[in-house]
């Protein structure tokens, strides 16, 4: 209609481009730490900060592949860089290639811990649809992988004194097929966390509280526990050494999330993970082989 003018309210909070972006700032923070700590002049805070990056990246995805309109693509997209990461990391395992002067290298797995959420998230959505046979099965399929391939080696023990195909066993769940126990970055607290946020994701609040309550029980308490009787620990060191737990303030950040994705950089966030990974680490390579 002529003359009238359309209001939109915009809604107040984070979006999920907003959340995105906190997120990559804190992660290259982080990994600028992982990359360069040799060099003694990457500050501590840098990771301290960076704890909140990937809590953050795993909230923005529960609500990325609940709203994606294309949930294959989705789950592709992400197999698809974990698969290739994971390629990478298996010969610098297995192979000792494009290793830094120091036999470092990267263990940066985190979207193979997202590929393997996606197929227990779907198995929820199924479950909860009532197809139980297909939603039991994604589930079952990624908790069970593992011993399934424990109990055929233990059937077959042969396999691994031949020299091929223990080398493709190897590259199959270091790369297209990981199993959840042998993930180098976050491993199954992080699937753990990643389930109680899905399954909550309708109730906001009360997501929120049980994932933070998980995480410092298991990265605070826990931890505690297990070191207070070592000689020369003191808790001041859960402050300044155990720090993993100061992930949990990413709660603050996940109550301000206003429900809404946000515009732009929807690819950016994807391949922006593996290109700086190892761009850092190609220039962590340089740096030793001037300062070694």
């Amino acid at each position: 209609m002529k003359g009238v003018i359309i209001m939109t309210k915009q809604k107040f909070g984070l979006t999920g481009t907003a959340l995105k972006t906190i997120a990559l700032v804190l992660m290259v923070m982080d990994h600028i730490h992982y990359f360069f700590e040799f060099t003694g002049v990457v500050p501590e805070w840098f990771s301290m900060l960076a704890r909140l990056s990937a809590p953050l990246f795993l909230f923005c995805t529960v609500e990325g592949f609940a709203h994606t309109h294309d949930r294959r693509r989705y789950f592709l997209r992400i197999w698809a860089i974990g698969a290739a990461m994971g390629t990478v990391e298996f010969f610098m395992i297995y192979a000792g290639a494009f290793r830094r002067g120091d036999g470092f290298y990267p263990l940066n797995a985190i979207f193979q811990d997202l590929m393997l959420l996606c197929i227990i998230w779907q198995g929820i959505d199924w479950v909860r649809a009532k197809k139980y046979g297909k939603g039991i099965a994604a589930i079952a399929a990624v908790v069970g992988w593992p011993y399934l391939f424990a109990a055929v080696l233990g059937m077959f023990p042969q396999l691994m004194q031949r020299p091929i195909v223990s080398t493709v066993l190897a590259f199959v769940i270091t790369s297209p097929v990981p199993m959840w126990t042998s993930i180098t970055d976050g491993g199954w607290s992080y699937l753990v966390g990643g389930v109680l946020l899905y399954l909550l994701r309708n109730h906001r609040k009360a997501q929120v509280a049980v994932w933070a309550l998980y995480s410092f029980l298991w990265d605070f308490v826990l931890v505690y526990l297990q070191l207070r009787g070592q000689p020369g620990f003191e808790l001041s060191q859960m402050f300044t050494t155990y720090y993993e737990w100061f992930g949990v303030a990413a709660a603050v950040l996940m109550l301000a999330y206003n429900g809404t994705r946000g515009s732009g950089h929807k690819q950016l966030f994807y391949w922006f993970y593996p290109a700086h990974v190892y761009l850092l680490y190609g220039v962590s390579c340089l740096v030793y082989r001037l300062i070694a």
